[in-house]
């Protein structure tokens, strides 16, 4: 007899009539080899991998849409920030002669005779007999706790 190795586990070949008979070992067999044991199904490789890859693809596709939607919130949020940095800007470049309360609105208008922009205590529908004919309003802002401003609707 010659040594053989299956699988890890030792076995041997065996000669019969001059033939050399390969040497089967039932415990290492991946299926069942006696007609009395388990039911064996082919298992279908290739729908396996099609449903794997479709699975994957559907998890992967919820988090991106998921993670699409973050940025998008992000995005807003960014450019909210962005247009009080510049709401800011203006109202520093602005004229006034009083002392801003955080909390309290303005406005923010461009005063033609002084050919710039002004902060005002009084909007457009303040003034009794109409508003002055050289104040052209932009805005309605507040000033915010952060030293930011922000418009608010009239």
């Amino acid at each position: 007899m010659s040594s053989n190795l299956s699988n890890g586990v030792s076995s041997f070949d065996d000669t019969s009539s001059g033939s050399l008979i390969e040497f089967f070992n039932r415990n290492v067999s991946t299926y069942p080899t006696d007609v009395g044991g388990p039911k064996f199904e082919l298992v279908p490789v290739k729908q396996q991998k099609d449903l794997m890859v479709n699975i994957a693809r559907m998890h992967a596709q919820q988090e991106y849409d998921r993670i699409m939607a973050m940025v998008e919130v992000l995005q807003k949020q960014a450019l909210s920030i962005q247009h009080r940095l510049e709401l800011t800007d203006k109202v520093h470049k602005a004229e006034y002669k009083f002392q801003p309360h955080v909390g309290q609105i303005y406005w923010l208008a461009h005063d033609s005779k002084l050919n710039n922009t002004v902060l005002l205590h009084m909007g457009p529908n303040d003034w009794t007999t109409g508003a002055p004919s050289h104040l052209a309003y932009i805005t309605r802002i507040k000033w915010l706790g952060d030293f930011t401003w922000i418009e608010v609707e009239n």
